[in-house]
């Protein structure tokens, strides 16, 4: 287990030299450890070298894996942030709002609001981004592009979550220039969606490669929205009245985004608290 703590020193290095090169502070870009199909051994071990946030794609692995860390160091287990990154199926979305504190790959509007429902009250709200199909790939999870600034009103208004940006995994990109065209892209989309917001979406991550050119130097936010998009707004302009509505309402009326490649960006991962409005 010392090989782990070891490679996290390595990584959180790396991740050092990134944002000094951009002028920026290492505080402001967090590291999410995924450790699917890793043992609960490994999890506690990264844990004890210094890492929280812990990405886990299968459910029941990832709750069984819980329940043996809780076991093994049950004072160290309260302090981990689990983010689902997996698809979130509509059998496991009970699961999923009762355990994780992150859920990173809602697409549909039935999604989010099973999860707000099925949220028990007596955990803080369920952070949450919006997975977008950055390049079509045909095979891929997510909302297109073109749907998301519908979408993420939409899910901003459930009771209990709290949307953190978008989530999108493109294809391999072959090089920096390529790799910040897409960042630009999906930080565009971010962009439109934080001024259709009307508070309660909260503040995210910057990622260290960024829009202007320089590895390491940008300012990019995860965000994103959905075109089941004009008929999730109907639906819950049917559910809320007054400004609220008003607000829909004028999101619907902007023009939609044709669909663009793009790049994953996103909020701190070890960030459980819901962001100021």
């Amino acid at each position: 287990m010392a090989m782990i703590a070891g490679q996290l020193a390595l990584v959180r290095e790396r991740m050092d030299a990134a944002c000094r090169a951009a002028g920026r502070s290492p505080g402001g870009v967090g590291l999410l450890a995924v450790s699917k199909t890793f043992e609960a051994q490994a999890v506690l071990a990264a844990a004890q070298a210094g890492q929280r946030a812990f990405g886990e794609n299968y459910i029941q692995e990832a709750l069984d894996k819980m329940a043996a860390v809780r076991a093994l160091a049950p004072q160290l287990a309260g302090e981990l942030a689990w983010h689902c990154i997996g698809p979130v199926q509509s059998n496991k979305t009970r699961l999923v709002a009762g355990h994780f504190d992150w859920a990173h790959t809602v697409d549909r509007l039935k999604t989010a609001q099973r999860l707000s429902d099925q949220r028990p009250q007596d955990m803080a709200p369920l952070q949450v981004c919006i997975q977008v199909n950055v390049d079509g790939g045909a095979n891929k999870s997510g909302a297109p592009p073109h749907e998301a600034l519908a979408l993420a009103p939409a899910v901003a208004l459930l009771p209990r979550l709290v949307l953190r940006g978008v989530m999108a995994i493109p294809e391999p990109a072959p090089d920096f220039a390529a790799q910040r065209a897409l960042h630009q892209r999906v930080r565009s989309v971010f962009r439109r969606h934080r001024r259709l917001r009307r508070g309660g979406a909260g503040a995210v991550r910057h990622p260290i490669a960024g829009h202007d050119g320089r590895p390491g130097g940008g300012d990019c936010r995860r965000q994103h929205a959905g075109a089941r998009g004009q008929r999730h707004l109907r639906r819950a302009r049917l559910r809320r009245r007054g400004t609220v509505a008003q607000v829909i309402a004028a999101a619907a009326a902007r023009p939609i985004l044709p669909r663009l490649p793009s790049t994953a960006t996103g909020d701190r991962t070890d960030d459980r608290r819901p962001a100021p409005a």
